[in-house]
């Protein structure tokens, strides 16, 4: 099929669009009161896998202590307590801004104790989530039908790790400013496009690989004309400006830009160590040749199958997602796969795919209708096994 590379004319949203985001919006708060009823009764049924780093109330609480898991500990610290840099050794400059500071402003409103800190983030994650929602299925109604629209957002809420949309994570505010950004450019709302993009890329280091692709998306989408084409290039440019003005805060704090970078590979985790996708080829190989000697007899095997699994798919599907979308949205998934996956390890890789929609989208507009049930019934299935897993807190980051 041939590529989409403009938009609709603004007259192509109708009130049944209107009503079906409204809709969705309702259907997110719903998914969200699902999962953490399933989250708690998963952490009332099965034993921890090790014990808890932290708690949310101070003391065990089973239902509050199921958003708050992992990295939400490193949230916590710096929506408290800011910043702290440790020369040479591990800090929180790895982790980017604007959740953990909007974590920190809602946590204050509730009264500013530890407790209304994390629920700070509970919100900011459940709002962000909800908003996102809607603007996955508006950036969806660019290319696709109303009804393959609906589908491509529905499908982006019940993959197996958007369970990381509703808990103290960042992941729903990436989602936000990326759907957003995406959206923005396409309809040339550009302000839109720049300061939803510039939140994404102070969100998470991978908002960065998104650039050069939402940058293309907005030169296709622009005005012909000159002054059209350098609006365009100007709101993709300044999607970068999130991750310019953390760049800048670091070299203030530290002295180096690039601090944030040397934080990271603290924890053994290095962007750019190996060739992309070789992780994949070791895993693919492993489940080929040795499945149940690999999956019982290396620790981290059916974690890192359940993480890579889907990169797997989304690597292989590439040219087609090329073919019927165009090539924004290939590179945009392309580019945001090659990061994690050139450090080498599985860790991340379920929710860093997780906000990656453009493969849902490709996916409602090829997906026959009687094979739909099918699709979510094996993302349903996931999805409880690895919130199960993130919840009794084995290695699902």
């Amino acid at each position: 099929m041939r590529a989409v590379t403009a938009s609709p004319p603004p007259s192509a949203w109708t009130a049944d669009d209107a009503r079906a985001v409204t809709q969705l919006m309702l259907l997110a708060v719903v998914l969200r009161v699902a999962t953490a009823l399933i989250a708690f009764f998963m952490n009332a049924t099965f034993p921890l896998d090790r014990p808890e780093q932290f708690t949310v109330l101070g003391e065990t609480h089973l239902f509050w202590d199921t958003f708050a898991r992992n990295d939400s500990g490193w949230y916590f610290g710096i929506a408290s307590r800011g910043y702290q840099w440790v020369e040479g050794g591990r800090n929180n400059l790895a982790f980017f801004p604007a959740y953990p500071l909007l974590m920190g402003i809602v946590g204050r409103a509730f009264g500013g104790t530890p407790a209304d800190v994390y629920f700070g983030g509970i919100v900011v994650s459940w709002v962000a989530s909800i908003a996102a929602m809607g603007l996955v299925y508006g950036t969806a109604r660019l290319d696709l039908t109303a009804d393959r629209a609906w589908h491509a957002a529905v499908l982006t809420f019940v993959f197996p790790f958007a369970f990381f949309f509703g808990v103290a994570y960042s992941e729903s505010l990436f989602l936000l400013g990326l759907s957003g950004a995406i959206f923005g450019l396409r309809t040339r709302r550009w302000w839109l496009g720049a300061a939803a993009g510039a939140l994404m890329t102070a969100t998470r280091v991978n908002g960065v690989m998104a650039v050069p692709a939402l940058v293309w998306l907005a030169w296709m989408s622009a005005e012909p004309t000159r002054r059209g084409r350098l609006r365009a290039l100007a709101a993709g440019a300044a999607t970068s400006l999130g991750f310019v003005a953390y760049c800048a805060y670091n070299w203030q704090v530290t002295g180096d830009p690039f601090e944030w970078y040397f934080a990271i590979t603290r924890w053994g985790y290095h962007p750019g160590a190996t060739a992309a996708g070789s992780p994949l080829i070791t895993l693919l190989t492993n489940l080929a040749t040795r499945p149940y000697d690999y999956l019982l007899t290396e620790h981290a095997a059916p974690y890192d199958t359940l993480n890579g699994i889907f990169p797997v798919v989304m690597a292989a599907t590439l040219p087609w997602l090329w073919g019927r979308l165009g090539v924004g949205y290939a590179l945009l998934v392309a580019a945001n796969l090659a990061l994690p996956l050139s450090s080498g390890q599985f860790e991340g890789l379920g929710r860093y795919s997780a906000v990656l929609f453009p493969f849902q989208i490709w996916l409602a507009a090829v997906m026959p209708a009687p094979a739909r049930p099918l699709l979510y019934m094996g993302y349903g299935v996931l999805y409880i096994v690895a919130l199960t897993l993130f919840t009794t807190l084995h290695p699902i980051f």
